[in-house]
């Protein structure tokens, strides 16, 4: 069994709500929910960082005569918006 340290933390009370609520229906303490909560989102976030990067879709092409990507208020006026 890992060691236990009590700490305080501000939680919203919506949230601390409804912790306490999916404590009473599972049966668990508060500290029980809170900690499956945690190991579930850092799980979460081990996941997506160790599918690497994103590869976006990129297009070959020409750019019609005088686009200026980085000017977003002329790419409008030219698409007529």
């Amino acid at each position: 069994m890992f060691p236990r340290m009590r700490t305080t933390i501000n939680i919203d009370d919506r949230i601390l709500a409804e912790a306490r609520a999916q404590a009473a229906r599972s049966s668990r303490t508060l500290s029980q929910v809170i900690e499956d909560a945690l190991r579930e989102s850092f799980d979460r976030v081990r996941r997506s960082s160790s599918e690497g990067p994103i590869e976006l879709p990129t297009f070959s092409g020409r750019l019609r005569p005088g686009v200026d990507l980085d000017d977003s208020s002329a790419m409008i006026e030219l698409m007529g918006g």
